[in-house]
């Protein structure tokens, strides 16, 4: 479980988190969702310490990660995994290279036992045969399948996903989701994805919070979302619908 208690974030004198509280469950696809510039990104970047809030707290489980000092918060990250929106794979790296690269950070484990473990994460994700290869030799899909094996690698308590399926084609959205959803149930993590997509929503939306402005706006489940009486819900919904209908008629 991690829980959000009253967090505000500002940025030069602009509020950009006002007074959010949230709960995130365990073994659950928590969606955050809202238009570009409502503050989801920076609640994701807060909640993991990227960005240190104003006021408020992040707990994880019983701890307050708010409270701890940078080596105290090693332990925690440990059991964080972490999916950027571009994938954020090294360059300069191989797969395999990628995917062990946490367990290089934080594991004293042998080669032989690093090389195992990263297998078993890319057969998981799906990708065999690609230790190898460099990013500039994979497809947008299976830049993102990496991305997640390397979030997996270290059996994370906790995952984290900013936009999986930013420029990713609707069949191949589709694959990832599966995938985030699979990996959450099947090891019990609690997941938190940032999103505007709601295809994403309405396949591996068990939690649902919109946020608008800068403030928690509704939070419910996929089911209760089209039938929700909120009216900035509603007008992004039914945006982001007619958005991929017509990018689907080009």
């Amino acid at each position: 479980m991690i829980r959000a208690e009253h967090l505000c974030k500002s940025f030069e004198g602009r509020t950009v988190l006002d007074d959010i509280c949230v709960e995130f469950d365990t073994g659950k696809t928590n969606l955050v969702i809202g238009r570009s510039g409502s503050g989801k990104t920076v609640l994701l970047k807060s909640l993991v310490g990227l960005h240190e809030v104003d006021s408020g707290s992040v707990w994880y489980d019983d701890t307050d990660f708010t409270k701890l000092g940078f080596r105290e918060r090693k332990a925690i990250r440990r059991d964080i995994g972490m999916i950027f929106q571009g994938g954020a794979l090294l360059d300069s790296s191989t797969v395999e290279e990628n995917v062990r690269l946490p367990l290089d950070l934080f594991t004293e484990q042998s080669a032989a036992e690093k090389r195992d473990r990263v297998n078993f994460c890319l057969q998981r994700v799906r990708l065999t045969d690609a230790n190898g290869l460099y990013p500039a030799e994979l497809s947008g899909g299976m830049i993102k399948r990496v991305a997640i094996a390397r979030a997996i690698v270290l059996n994370p308590k906790y995952l984290f996903c900013d936009e999986p399926n930013s420029g990713l084609d609707p069949r191949t959205a589709v694959v990832i989701d599966n995938l985030i959803r699979e990996i959450t149930e099947e090891y019990r993590i609690t997941t938190i994805v940032n999103t505007h997509d709601m295809n994403s929503v309405m396949e591996i939306g068990e939690k649902v919070v919109y946020i608008h402005e800068g403030r928690k706006w509704w939070e419910g489940t996929k089911e209760e979302i089209l039938h929700a009486d909120n009216r900035e819900l509603n007008e992004f919904v039914f945006a982001s619908a007619m958005a991929k209908r017509a990018k689907r008629a080009r």
